[in-house]
């Protein structure tokens, strides 16, 4: 039951952002988007290191480093592969990425953040299937701490859907939905993140650092770029450095 309840907390911070399109007429500020997407850099660079490369480096002893540098660049190359594959279209933008499709616009916006959200998935996952197999209450909380610290990043994310979803002529209940399914592939990819750790025995090393390159990716791609707004703000910076800490805390606090 704490691994259910776990792996659904990320979905619910979706669920909260996607909540905003009853709160806001139009869209959200661009500085104030511009500072929810910073800080979950800052988070998702720091759930990176302290959730996911230092316990990939000690679970794999001495030589460690070989699967984890290894694993972690497969990570990128694997977000980039389906970056360059999946049809998307980003918030307050009308350039389609991927492989050209005749998709609605509602359909290619929730694609882009499930982008996003398919590494945090894995990652939780990846968190959850070690405390179960090793029945440790310190991995327990590692793993809750990951799952807040995403779910915190995930509010913006459900926001940037259904806003532009609502600016398009759709209602507020069917862009809240929208919304909120784009967080789906983060239980269901954890769930089979779990399964895939009970199959598998010593490469754990190899699947952390996968999730944590993933990650990593969808931060410099994604999230600093369009933080910054095409223009160098030291606010943003500090606002970054603020989420990383946050989830520093977290994972230092709990895990």
């Amino acid at each position: 039951m704490n691994t259910f309840i776990g792996i659904m907390i990320p979905f619910v911070g979706t669920t909260l952002g996607a909540l905003c399109v009853f709160l806001f007429k139009e869209k959200v500020n661009d500085k104030i988007l511009a500072s929810f997407l910073a800080l979950a850099a800052g988070i998702m660079v720091s759930a990176s290191f302290f959730s996911l490369i230092l316990p990939a480096l000690q679970s794999g002893g001495d030589d460690a480093i070989i699967p984890v540098t290894i694993g972690f660049m497969c990570g990128g190359i694997f977000l980039y592969i389906l970056d360059r594959i999946l049809p998307h279209l980003h918030p307050n933008t009308n350039t389609v990425e991927g492989i050209p499709a005749h998709l609605k616009k509602s359909t290619m916006l929730v694609l882009a953040v499930t982008l996003h959200n398919i590494p945090e998935g894995m990652a939780v996952g990846l968190l959850y299937g070690v405390a179960l197999q090793s029945g440790d209450a310190v991995s327990f909380s590692a793993a809750l701490a990951l799952s807040v610290g995403i779910a915190l990043q995930n509010i913006p994310e459900g926001a940037a859907i259904s806003l532009p979803l609502k600016k398009t002529g759709m209602s507020n209940w069917k862009a809240f939905i929208y919304g909120m399914l784009s967080g789906i592939v983060e239980p269901i990819g954890a769930a089979i993140a779990i399964f895939a750790v009970s199959l598998v025995d010593g490469m754990m090393p190899w699947l952390l650092s996968f999730a944590a390159g993933a990650m990593m990716y969808v931060v410099v791609e994604e999230l600093i770029p369009e933080a910054h707004m095409d223009e160098h703000s030291h606010s943003i910076t500090f606002i970054f450095m603020i989420g990383f800490a946050m989830m520093m805390v977290l994972d230092v606090v709990l895990g």
